[in-house]
């Protein structure tokens, strides 16, 4: 038991590099925190704003938002077409598709003649207040639900070994999940170490449960709204359908009861894919670097995870200062990836260099996850 002041919770790290700076401080604190029973790190483990991102943890009676984030539900979705990859080795078609695309799976918004409708099961179900059912009501919403986001997510059109062509998006649950958890922040309570909770049984534990679980499903529903709005636009410029029955969907930061060392815990994921025995995944690189398709081998010390992709090296700071617009140019042209080379300034944060290397990451979770796939990007769609 850790519920108690002075219990240190069992850490397990899985790392392909030794801790970057800080990050050992913010597991200390953890270790130290009540009612945090296990914590697991995975190898692209990296600081971020209140909690590392990569970090795994289960807590028996506390709820703790900072350890989903406020992206809540954010996940991959994969998707295989009836066409060899080779079909986007024309530079006319590729441009074609990257307008396409522009339109149809935008960064923010969509027009309002193209908006998507929400989905009945979230339409019909208010949340827990009514500022919060509102929102999801709100035209806001419904304009976003399909589209991108920035920073790190992505749409590409990937090969797989047998050059068959996938898709892959990484997306969340846009403003929807920032609502939900800047709400519920204001009723938690700090622990003696610091971090903010909420009581499980409380009302406002029942009610952050609860929007969570919208909020995943609102995240899941704008995945699937993009995927099918990126299968209109493959279909229109490249004449190709998708293989409905191939489509992948998981999601990376959420919480959830889970079954653990025998006892029914509260886990918590930022950043790391859910890798229970068998269980299929989706681990993307950085622009130019494979992505992977994988099965969860169930490693109980992992907290049933695995990274959720390669990790940042640099900060989005520190990348602007040591990487120019010529050399990320240079690397997406070697990799022969298309792309809107008009954003090659404003994708400097999200250039490889400023992530680690993702083979070494796998290689470094072997035990965690199994590789059942393996792809290399074609085509990049996304906004700074």
């Amino acid at each position: 038991m850790t519920d108690a002041p002075g219990a240190v919770a069992p850490l397990h790290t899985f790392l392909a590099d030794p801790l970057p700076p800080g990050v050992a401080a913010h597991l200390a604190r953890l270790q130290e925190t009540p009612g945090i029973r296990h914590i697991a790190v995975m190898p692209d483990v990296h600081l971020a704003a209140e909690f590392c991102v990569g970090t795994v943890i289960a807590s028996a009676t506390l709820l703790f938002p900072h350890a989903v984030g406020g992206d809540i539900g954010c996940g991959m979705l994969a998707l295989q077409f009836d066409a060899a990859a080779e079909i986007l080795a024309d530079s006319d078609r590729a441009a074609s598709l990257l307008g396409a695309l522009q339109l149809l799976c935008p960064a923010r918004r969509h027009q309002r003649k193209i908006a998507h409708r929400l989905p009945d099961e979230l339409a019909q179900s208010p949340l827990s207040h009514p500022r919060l059912t509102a929102a999801v009501l709100s035209e806001e919403t419904r304009l976003q639900l399909g589209t991108l986001g920035n920073g790190n997510h992505f749409l590409e059109l990937q090969s797989d070994e047998q050059d068959r062509l996938w898709l892959m998006l990484h997306t969340g649950s846009r403003h929807l999940g920032q609502l939900v958890h800047h709400h519920h922040l204001a009723a938690t309570h700090k622990t003696a170490t610091g971090l903010c909770a909420l009581h499980a049984d409380s009302p406002e534990g029942r009610a952050y449960l609860a929007d969570v679980r919208a909020a995943r499903s609102y995240a899941q529903a704008n995945r699937r709204a993009l995927a099918s709005a990126a299968a209109r636009a493959i279909e229109q410029t490249l004449g190709i359908r998708a293989l409905t029955e191939t489509l992948l969907d998981i999601d990376h930061n959420h919480l959830a009861p889970e079954t653990h060392f025998g006892e029914l815990l509260f886990l918590h994921r930022k950043g790391a894919t859910p890798a229970h025995a068998d269980q299929p995944g989706l681990i993307p690189g950085s622009m130019a670097t494979p992505s992977y398709h994988t099965r969860g081998k169930g490693l109980p010390e992992a907290l049933c995870s695995s990274s959720h992709g390669a990790g940042r090296a640099l900060s989005r700071t520190q990348a602007r200062q040591k990487i120019t617009a010529s050399a990320l140019r240079a690397q997406l042209a070697a990799a022969r990836i298309w792309y809107d080379a008009r954003l090659t300034r404003s994708l400097i944060e999200e250039a490889p260099a400023a992530y680690n290397n993702i083979r070494e990451v796998m290689r470094a979770q072997s035990h965690l996850t199994a590789i059942t796939r393996t792809l290399t990007p074609l085509l990049l769609h996304k906004s700074p």
